[in-house]
């Protein structure tokens, strides 16, 4: 019986120490071709009722704060940076997603972000994550038919792109159809009217010209 306090008494603190973890997942790499991107951080902590800050940092040694926000869910949430990048971002219960835009080529670098939990206390931060790298390209390298960051946008565009050309395609070849078919109809009509046996009129009767018998008698005498 006293092994198995000891046992339960062992299992809970393990629990909450699980619980107080923040993990944060992020993609490893994320290539800019028109020098903006949406950098995802999906975390797994509960932050409701909570006031939290969420940030990105750039580089090996996360010096450069690029965004934070810092609120709870009562209030609308404002998305700033202090070091002259140009930013703004989502905050849900699942997802931070941070809006980068005006990027330039030297920026290339790795970027973390840091969920941390302010108030009620304990404090607690996220395990520092694997980072995203963000390759900033120039324009002339990009090729013509670049993608956006959400290949899954471009792919839905291509597939309504191909549905509405095949729907022009069917109305054309319905409308083209019906056309040759009215024509058809109205030059068979056309050729029965032509060929519909008619009631043949009166024949006119030749007469020989009258002319009145001669008395031959009245120029003997």
């Amino acid at each position: 019986m006293i092994l198995r306090l000891l046992l339960i008494l062992n299992f809970f603190p393990a629990v909450q120490v699980t619980e107080k973890k923040i993990l944060v997942k992020q993609s490893p790499m994320l290539v800019v071709c028109n020098n903006e991107v949406n950098l995802s951080c999906k975390y797994t902590y509960n932050l409701f009722s909570k006031e939290f800050r969420a940030s990105l940092y750039k580089g090996v040694d996360s010096a450069v704060e690029v965004c934070v926000v810092h609120g709870n869910y009562s209030h609308q949430l404002q998305f700033q940076s202090n070091t002259g990048f140009n930013c703004d971002g989502k905050f849900d219960n699942e997802t931070v997603t941070f809006y980068l835009w005006n990027l330039y080529v030297n920026q290339t670098d790795i970027y973390f972000c840091k969920i941390e939990v302010m108030y009620p206390p304990p404090y607690i931060d996220n395990e520092k994550s694997n980072g995203t790298i963000i390759h900033v390209k120039e324009n002339h390298l990009c090729p013509a038919y670049w993608c956006p960051d959400y290949l899954k946008q471009c792919w839905a565009l291509v597939v309504v792109i191909g549905v509405s050309a095949f729907y022009s395609v069917l109305v054309t070849v319905a409308l083209y159809t019906c056309w040759v078919k009215n024509r058809t109809n109205r030059v068979l009509q056309s050729d029965y009217m032509n060929m519909t046996p008619r009631r043949p009129g009166l024949t006119r009767r030749h007469y020989q010209p009258y002319a009145p018998a001669r008395d031959f008698a009245a120029y003997r005498s």
